[in-house]
């Protein structure tokens, strides 16, 4: 019966791990295309180089801005913009180069694009490699006004983003971009009003705008969806303009554990129903009558124990009488 008992417990606690959030143990670093952080910290850009024996050297250019932010010769000390000065480190490693940017500012926030420069057969070409978009973000001045804040939709629900962009959508590219959990682009639209929506949202985002307001919805939100949302505007000429974003956790953890309550519930009463047929049964199985009736005294050995002594008293007194006769 013993283990009876235990049974809730040990369910319970099986029931009970959907609501604790699991730990990641760790895993491969995954190459990033969209890297956020504050003024005054350091990111590094990946650049990947394909080791052809054509290689001459690698670039590193903001476009929309056409500015070049250093040029790694492959056999010769790099070169690097004065405005980048004593900002940039770079290191080879392997097929990939790393390039280290100190005390970013926000005009630091644009879209980086890693080109190789080849030289076949004296005809340069240059291949691009990589493109990553770097916001900066200000601790004091915003250049974008975005709303809300922050969101907590359950499962299956859907959020709404609203930015107020500084210019008009039409005379630059907007942008919804993921910058924490999963970075990468959610959303670009061009000045041509042509968008490109990630595969990870597919049929799952609506985009609407009037005048200098932009909103975008994201339906169906599961639990990988929560990150940090920035709309971010991309002006030529100009660095890349950024919100402070929008933190997006979805409630996917609460809805598991209120499954798991019902599931607990269910679980405790076929427990019980179980415990009270087995008690059943073995009442059952088992003559309680005889423990629970009331014993009815011998009649027959009192009778008998009652004309013993008699018999032996009559006896003796027989005895006695012829005696005296004597």
């Amino acid at each position: 019966m013993l283990w009876m008992l235990c049974l809730p417990n040990a369910s319970l606690f099986l029931l009970l791990l959907p609501c604790f959030p699991a730990q990641d143990g760790g895993g491969n670093e995954q190459s990033t295309d969209v890297i956020s952080a504050w003024e005054g910290e350091s990111i590094n850009i990946i650049c990947p180089m394909s080791g052809s024996q054509y290689q001459v050297g690698m670039y590193l250019r903001v476009i929309r801005r056409n500015l070049n932010v250093a040029y790694f010769p492959k056999e010769k000390s790099p070169s690097i913009n004065p405005a980048f000065a004593n900002r940039v480190k770079s290191s080879n490693e392997g097929e990939t180069l790393r390039v280290t940017l100190h005390r970013l500012q926000e005009s630091d926030s644009g879209i980086y694009v890693c080109s190789e420069f080849l030289n076949i057969n004296d005809h340069p070409k240059e291949i691009y490699r990589k493109t990553t978009i770097v916001v900066v973000q200000a601790k004091s001045r915003r250049p974008l006004e975005q709303s809300p804040l922050h969101a907590n939709p359950e499962q299956g629900q859907s959020v709404s983003i609203t930015c107020v962009l500084k210019r008009s959508p039409e005379a630059a590219k907007f942008y919804l971009l993921r910058t924490h959990v999963q970075p990468g682009t959610v959303l670009s639209v061009s000045h041509l009003n042509v968008s490109e929506v990630s595969p990870g949202f597919g049929n799952r985002l609506g985009y609407s705008r009037e005048g200098n307001r932009a909103v975008v919805t994201l339906h169906k939100l599961q639990e990988q969806d929560s990150d940090i949302y920035i709309c971010a505007q991309d002006v030529e000429g100009s660095p890349l303009l950024s919100a402070r974003g929008t933190m997006v956790l979805v409630k996917e953890v609460e809805q598991a554990c209120e499954k798991s309550s019902w599931d607990l519930y269910a679980l405790v009463t076929v427990v019980a129903l179980l415990f009270f047929a087995l008690v059943c049964c073995i009442l059952y199985r088992v003559d309680v009558k005889k423990y629970f009736q009331k014993k009815k005294p011998n009649v027959v050995y009192e009778d008998m124990s009652y004309n013993s002594r008699r018999s032996t008293l009559v006896r003796s007194n027989t005895y006695s009488r012829g005696s005296i006769c004597l």
